[in-house]
């Protein structure tokens, strides 16, 4: 099954009239995390993302919290590598929890969605405050449109048309807009 196949089959690219956090408007809408809630797809993606690197050119395989956990560990499951990740604390994506890069190693920085290349960039410079390498960057979407500076692997690269919200068609023609990312359900335990 082809990535775009899975995209679309697990509704991760929604098609309508959507505002985004940066509170642009577009046609469409990527959530990776629905197609990484299923094992069987996560897998694949995985597979094809570690295809586009050399297992002997990577010691470890980074995935920056949230968006790059998942993948990150089914890219390192694949090539037969370590998988960590960093996560943010007090603003500042940090390495946490134990995991540590060795001077020298040569780190896989993977990601789900990538735009503007943000946690990548700080994630790189974490890989260079333990004097390692980067051995790439991967990722299943790539948004960034090459402004990133960053050469980056992935399975798709997207770029959906945005508008600012005054001027917005979809508006102007009276199309619902949702709000995806903002969607949550709270269910409270008490114990």
């Amino acid at each position: 099954m082809e990535i775009f196949e899975i995209l679309k089959t697990t509704q991760s690219i929604l098609e309508g009239h959507f505002e985004l956090s940066s509170g642009l408007h577009s046609d469409r809408y990527f959530q990776c995390a629905k197609l990484l809630q299923y094992p069987q797809y996560a897998e694949i993606a995985g597979q094809h993302i570690a295809a586009m690197f050399n297992a002997d050119e990577i010691d470890i395989v980074l995935g920056p919290a949230l968006g790059g956990v998942i993948i990150g560990y089914e890219v390192a499951r694949s090539l037969g590598k370590p998988s960590i990740f960093t996560e943010r604390k007090d603003g500042f994506m940090s390495l946490r929890r134990g995991f540590r890069i060795n001077e020298g190693d040569r780190v896989l920085i993977v990601e789900d969605v990538i735009t503007t290349a943000k946690s990548v960039k700080e994630n790189m410079v974490i890989v260079d405050g333990y004097n390692a390498h980067i051995a790439g960057v991967g990722c299943i979407i790539d948004r960034s449109k090459g402004r990133s500076g960053i050469d980056i692997k992935s399975l798709t690269q997207l770029d959906p048309v945005v508008y600012d919200p005054n001027d917005c068609p979809m508006c102007k023609e009276g199309i619902t807009l949702e709000k995806p990312g903002s969607q949550a359900r709270v269910t409270r335990y008490v114990i």
